[in-house]
């Protein structure tokens, strides 16, 4: 990764909490829990999963960063979403949470030497080490999929309570 796609991914990941914060400012309850179907993720839920994104972005950067030959815990978003109540979070505390880890993990991004995007942990999902670089390119993506998404659903859930 060249320092300018560095710079691109860690400014799209800075911009990403004031996005959401943006999107999901005062929207009604009826909004915020509209599913498009029962397998489907509504605001609420996307907004948990972005704080809790946050802190898990946090611990495998610092164990790339930090430890000898890690190894990523593999998660399941969707077991995450149903058995830590992301349907009973509070929207300002995720939005809060998610722009603070954000805040965090940018101030340790941005004092990385080059060297040090290469850092990597095993990940046992893909069977492959997943080096610094892709967790950056990923920070820098993950905010702006889940603002589309959000915005997609706020139009469904407008459309339908009409």
């Amino acid at each position: 990764m060249t320092e300018v796609e560095l710079k691109k991914h860690l400014d799209a990941a800075e911009k990403s909490p004031t996005q959401i914060a943006a999107a999901v400012s005062g929207l009604q309850d009826n909004v915020l829990h509209y599913k498009p179907s029962p397998d489907k993720w509504c605001i609420l839920e996307i907004l948990a999963h972005l704080a809790d994104m946050e802190i898990l972005y946090a611990y495998r950067l610092r164990q790339m960063l930090a430890d000898k030959k890690p190894v990523i815990a593999p998660i399941d978003q969707d077991d995450w979403a149903r058995n830590l109540g992301y349907m009973e979070s509070s929207p300002p505390e995720s939005v809060a949470l998610y722009g603070l880890n954000r805040h965090h993990n940018l101030r340790l991004l941005r004092r990385l030497k080059p060297a040090d995007l290469e850092k990597s942990a095993f990940h046992p999902e893909y069977k492959q080490d997943m080096t610094v670089a892709v967790i950056v390119e990923r920070m820098g993506a993950h905010g702006a999929n889940h603002l589309a998404q959000i915005e997609r659903l706020k139009k469904e859930a407008t459309t339908k309570n009409a």
